[in-house]
């Protein structure tokens, strides 16, 4: 009975069932020690899963050497290592769905990888946060973005981007844009921009809302500027002074910036560069009070090198808290440059970590 009860103990323990799921992000909390073979390990170690009456855990490795136990020697195979190549073989299916006209199967790119394809699958939406078709219309709506504000013709750009009929364009142009073609290629001239400029304790705040959802959240000290800001990203398009219904969108994401434990859940009209979305699906799946560095996130999103870039991409973000690049810090730990401001991010930060 006693054996019985040992078990169901430690299946029940949270930190078991991190060391099945093999979750890197355990690593430092805490090591497990198998008794009969001496050793001890990470939570997201690769050796065999041992019994659970066989187990036993430790706050540090120094508790579990100190208990007789030694460390696993499969340094060479753990969970970084695996990681690493799911992120190659992730940038290389990346590349092959950006070099090709059409979409490859889902068949076509698992074999590439070497990968079946519900492993690739679940690998290449794991580092991107994206699914491969996902992936592809991304990139799609990149290569039109670009023609568009280049002043292709609508024609041009539908079939630059891979579209084989412009009926398949037209039905996914407002999920891929935000708008009409014609519209986003005269800067959102006929779109209405709702929007509402307040206060916080971070300064002056601007929340605007497109048709699809919330387009834009822009903190700074100039209330004035801010909307010059958002003129600026929607050139043409119709600002509307948003009336007293709006202003409570505004007051929760205000609420949410003084107190994050609420959570912020709001329809995003999100519009970027395909490389861009992957970086920010990857933020918003940081939690509140955690952080992540840029060559996390880099590693994530299956471009480990791309450090650089996925700053860019953060400094690229307009919807400040919606999207938390406020999570994003250097490999040190300290804090690197926030678009509206180092103090605002370290504020967010420290709000996000108070109990």
């Amino acid at each position: 009975m006693k054996t019985l009860s040992s078990t169901a103990n430690i299946e029940h323990d949270p930190r078991w069932a991190a060391v099945v799921a093999r979750d890197a992000r355990a690593d430092g909390t805490f090591v497990y020690a198998v008794k009969t073979t001496g050793i001890y390990c990470r939570p997201s170690s690769l050796a065999r899963l041992p019994k659970p009456q066989n187990v036993e855990f430790f706050a540090t490795a120094l508790e579990a050497e100190a208990a007789g136990y030694r460390p696993s020697k499969r340094a060479s195979k753990d969970q970084s290592d695996v990681l690493a190549q799911h992120a190659a073989t992730v940038a290389l299916a990346c590349r092959q769905i950006e070099s090709a006209d059409t979409l490859p199967a889902l068949n076509e790119l698992a074999e590439t990888a070497g990968l079946s394809p519900f492993h690739f699958h679940r690998v290449f939406k794991a580092a991107t946060g994206l699914t491969p078709k996902g992936y592809a219309s991304a990139h799609r709506s990149r290569r039109v973005r670009e023609r568009l504000a280049d002043g292709g013709s609508v024609t041009d750009a539908l079939y630059d981007a891979g579209f084989n009929s412009s009926s398949r364009f037209y039905e996914s142009a407002d999920h891929l844009l935000g708008m009409k073609p014609g519209d986003y290629r005269a800067a959102g001239q006929n779109n209405d921009i709702r929007f509402a400029v307040g206060q916080c304790s971070l300064g002056a705040i601007l929340v605007a809302q497109s048709e699809r959802g919330v387009c834009a959240i822009l903190l700074g000290d100039d209330p004035h500027q801010l909307v010059c800001d958002l003129q600026d990203q929607f050139r043409k398009a119709n600002l509307i002074g948003a009336d007293a219904g709006f202003e409570q969108l505004i007051a929760k994401v205000v609420g949410f910036i003084e107190a994050p434990a609420i959570g912020l859940d709001l329809p995003l009209d999100v519009r970027g560069t395909a490389f861009q979305e992957r970086v920010w699906q990857a933020l918003r799946e940081i939690p509140v009070g955690s952080t992540a560095s840029y060559a996390d996130v880099a590693q994530r999103i299956g471009a480990p090198t791309s450090m650089r870039a996925v700053a860019q991409a953060c400094g690229a973000n307009r919807l400040a808290v919606a999207i938390p690049c406020h999570r994003v810090v250097r490999s040190d730990g300290n804090l690197s440059g926030y678009r509206w401001g180092v103090e605002r991010k370290r504020q967010l930060l420290e709000r996000e970590t108070q109990p």
